[in-house]
C-alpha cells in the first residue's frame, strides 16, 4: 500500500497540520480519528488493513487528518466559547486550507481527474466530525460512514450552547432545517450510513444515533441507521467488522 506523510501550515490555526495519505488513486476519503486521536491512528489501530481491498485496488484514497479535540471537544475545563470557536477554526482549516492540497494530490494521482466528491469516515467522536463535514458541506461530500457517534454537541459542552455549538450539532440543525432547504435533496443524492452497537460504552452514542435518525426521518432525509447487538462494544474490533460489512455496500 502506498503511503505518504504531508504537513501544511494553517494560517487559520497558526500551526502545522499533519496528515497521511493511503493509496495511489480513487475516490477521496477523509478519515477523522477518535477523540484526541492523531493522523497516524488509521494505521496504528490497523484500520488501513480493513480498508486495504479498496485502497490497494485504487477505488479509494484515504486522507487521515489530525484533530485538536483535546483543546476543543475534550477540554471540559476550558472556556466553552473559546473551545467551540477553536473547533470552528479547525473545521475551516481542514476545508479551506488542507482539502485544496488534498484535492490537487488526488487529481494528480487520478491522471488529472479528481476522484469525485469526498467520503467522510470516523469512529466515536470521529464519527461526529464525519457527520458534521457531510451535513455542513454537501457540495463537497456525498458519502459518510459514522460508527458509534453521538451527533449532539451537548454531549461535550454540558449545557453550554450558542450559534457555533448549534452549527456543529447535526441533530439540532437538521431538526430545525426548513422542509424546502436545498441541502435535503443533496443529502438524498448521497449515501449516509450511521451504525452503533448496544453493548459496553455505547449508551450515549446509541441515544445520539437514534436522535439523528429521528431528525432525518422527520425531514425526509434518507439514510441507513443500523443498530447492532448488545454484545457490540465501543471498540476497534467491532468497527473493523462494521467496515467489513458496510464498505462493500458503499464502494462496491
Amino acid at each position: 500500500m502506498k503511503t505518504e506523510y504531508r504537513k501544511e501550515y494553517s494560517h487559520i490555526l497558526g500551526r502545522d497540520m499533519e496528515y497521511k495519505i493511503y493509496g495511489h488513486a480513487g475516490k477521496p476519503v477523509l478519515f477523522i480519528p477518535c477523540m484526541g486521536g492523531r493522523f497516524f491512528d488509521f494505521e496504528d489501530f490497523h484500520m488501513d488493513a480493513t480498508w486495504a481491498p479498496w485502497i490497494e485496488s485504487g477505488r479509494v484514497q484515504v486522507f487521515s487528518i489530525d484533530t485538536i479535540d483535546n483543546e476543543t471537544w475534550n477540554n471540559p475545563g476550558g472556556d466553552p466559547r473559546q473551545r467551540i470557536e477553536l473547533h470552528e477554526r479547525w473545521l475551516h482549516a481542514v476545508v479551506d486550507e488542507l482539502m485544496p492540497y488534498m484535492r490537487a494530490h488526488n487529481t494528480y494521482c487520478n491522471g488529472g481527474n479528481f476522484g469525485g466528491k469526498w467520503m467522510s469516515f470516523g469512529c466515536s467522536l470521529g464519527a461526529m466530525h464525519a457527520g458534521i463535514f457531510y451535513f455542513r458541506y454537501p457540495d463537497l461530500f456525498d458519502k459518510v460512514l459514522g460508527l458509534s457517534g453521538t451527533y449532539l454537541a451537548a454531549e461535550c459542552f454540558h449545557g453550554y450552547s450558542d450559534e457555533l455549538t448549534y452549527a456543529n450539532s447535526p441533530v439540532d440543525f437538521i431538526s430545525n432545517m426548513p422542509a424546502d432547504h436545498d441541502y435535503i435533496s443533496k443529502y438524498n443524492e448521497g449515501q449516509m450510513i450511521f451504525c452503533v452497537g448496544q453493548g459496553a460504552w455505547e449508551e450515549a452514542l446509541l441515544f445520539g444515533t437514534h436522535r439523528l435518525e429521528d431528525a432525518c426521518r422527520a425531514k425526509g432525509i434518507n439514510g441507513w441507521f443500523d443498530y447492532w447487538g448488545h454484545d457490540v462494544n465501543h471498540d476497534w474490533p467491532w468497527w473493523y467488522k462494521q467496515c467489513d460489512y458496510f464498505l462493500p455496500k458503499m464502494l462496491g
